[in-house]
């Protein structure tokens, strides 16, 4: 598949895993070792070009150099948020996206995004009134860690930003490899969390397929109230979406998270929270509450702190634990919900 490439065209290797640069090696009839030390190379090396790969041969050298790119989109744009927080753009081929750094203490995050744009919708997600432009490949994804100027700071990964991650489930699996693996980045499964609305046919892949950690987007128990802020609820219920994660995961110890968006005077009452702790009991799971971030235009409005702290204490009670979570980079559009490259497509 390789052979074939012409000399104009160059395909971007960054990104691969280790099984397609061993089929990439025997098309080129290079040894099957090869392909751990193209990875060494890429992945823990970071190698500019493949002219600095002194253990390979110099003919394959010229092969590669040939047919092969390990060019890398870095990012522009960079944003500083009085907290610490840093939201970057990476303008990448198909479209731009948001990823936001987030420096906390002796720990420093990165929120990495899947898509350009959404198709999911949500009507209290600046993501979402994007509208969907495109999947992100590997390339794209893992670029946003391997060029950000902090990479060597970074202890945790978060897929939480723009895109729906399990929408794009191929891509975001086959980067999921390349950050786990021995041979790739080699991070630890409990350092990234992938979150998601809820599509049961990928999620149930994503549970055989990787051990990383999951994050499970909710904001409000009741099946017709969630139904008009996230559609998807519509195809793949709530109650579904929980006993297929009961089904998978009870008795492992995957940590599982749920992220509960609190809307003034929508899904901040003690019904709510009782009937949240209703759903999820029998899960050892944590509930993440978060206060919502305005958005032009929208009907929703974030609660006072007491709202959220009497939502954390009755799901406590109920024996579910809770956090509020921070909120980080809303003075440059960078918290929960509000990443957006829309102004790339308004002109």
């Amino acid at each position: 598949m390789w052979q074939n490439l012409g000399a104009m065209t160059k395909t971007l290797m960054f990104g691969f895993t280790l099984s397609e640069l061993e089929t990439l090696v025997q098309d080129l009839g290079a040894p099957k070792y090869t392909a751990k030390q193209l990875a060494d190379w890429i992945y823990r090396k970071h190698a500019p070009s493949f002219e600095v790969m002194t253990n390979l041969s110099k003919s394959l050298r010229t092969e590669l150099e040939q047919h092969f790119s390990l060019h890398k989109t870095p990012p522009t744009n960079p944003q500083h948020s009085a907290d610490g927080t840093i939201k970057y753009l990476y303008p990448f081929d198909g479209g731009s996206v948001e990823a936001a750094y987030i420096p906390d203490q002796d720990r420093a995050t990165l929120c990495l995004s899947t898509q350009v744009g959404c198709k999911m919708g949500c009507s209290f997600c600046m993501t979402g009134r994007q509208g969907f432009h495109g999947n992100l490949t590997p390339h794209q994804i893992l670029t946003q860690l391997e060029c950000l100027p902090e990479r060597e700071n970074i202890t945790n990964l978060v897929f939480m930003g723009m895109g729906e991650p399990l929408d794009n489930l191929e891509n975001v699996l086959n980067s999921l490899t390349v950050l786990t693996s021995d041979w790739g980045y080699h991070l630890s499964h409990q350092r990234i969390t992938v979150s998601t609305v809820g599509l049961i046919p990928q999620l149930e892949e994503f549970f055989q397929r990787t051990q990383v950690r999951f994050a499970l987007s909710v904001h409000s128990p009741f099946d017709e109230e969630r139904a008009q802020w996230v559609p998807v609820q519509k195809v793949y219920p709530l109650s579904q979406v929980i006993q297929t994660i009961k089904k998978w995961e009870t008795g492992k110890k995957r940590r599982l998270s749920v992220e509960y968006i609190l809307f003034e005077s929508k899904n901040d009452s003690p019904r709510h929270a009782h009937a949240l702790a209703k759903l999820l009991k029998g899960l050892d799971i944590r509930v993440n509450l978060i206060k919502f971030h305005h958005i032009p235009g929208s009907e929703f409005q974030s609660p006072p702190r007491e709202k959220l702290e009497e939502f954390q204490q009755i799901l406590m009670s109920e024996g579910i634990q809770a956090t509020i979570r921070k909120s980080r980079g809303e003075d440059i559009e960078a918290a929960c919900g509000l990443l957006s490259s829309k102004k790339v497509y308004s002109g």
